[in-house]
């Protein structure tokens, strides 16, 4: 039996279902691509807000940011528990941009800038109460970590020398 032979139309058509093919798994990529893209300039605005909202803090309770941790730790247990309070967002803070912008050096700095009067505190806590590092994430309790052995600071006498 001979075989047909393929009109002009039939190769066109075949080639037009094949670019279409192409292009819908390109489309397909470029919307995984944009979703991923919108999620992580959501993260960032996210932790941008967050560390906005730490810098104010700040600014409301400046005795908590530079505290004079041997009058804290003598003081109210209701102060105490406010000092505590204002630790963990600030971790919270940090671990959110530590975790948006793992690039940008300058949030780690900052970061570390912060947290360098409050070791002595963190370092005490992980002595008495073990359980708190545990409600930040992997990344918080590892930036701590290295923060206080670049300070020195370790248990039992849990004292920064700043460097």
């Amino acid at each position: 039996m001979a075989a047909k032979k393929e009109t002009w139309w039939q190769r066109i058509g075949n080639f037009a279902q094949i670019i279409s093919a192409g292009m819908a798994i390109f489309g397909f990529g470029a919307l995984i691509y944009q979703l991923d893209e919108i999620k992580d300039n959501n993260r960032a605005t996210s932790a941008r807000h967050v560390y906005l909202a730490y810098a104010d803090i700040q600014f409301k309770y400046p005795q908590y940011a530079d505290p004079d941790f041997a009058k804290l730790k003598s003081s109210a247990k209701e102060t105490l528990t406010q000092y505590q309070a204002y630790v963990a967002y600030m971790l919270y803070a940090c671990g959110e941009v530590l975790y948006a912008f793992p690039k940008d050096s300058e949030w780690k700095y900052s970061c570390s800038y912060d947290v360098v009067d409050h070791l002595p505190f963190l370092c005490e806590k992980e002595k008495t109460d073990p359980e708190f590092m545990k409600t930040f994430g992997l990344q918080t309790q590892k930036f701590v970590h290295e923060e206080m052995a670049r300070y020195g600071v370790a248990p039992p006498e849990c004292k920064a020398r700043k460097s």
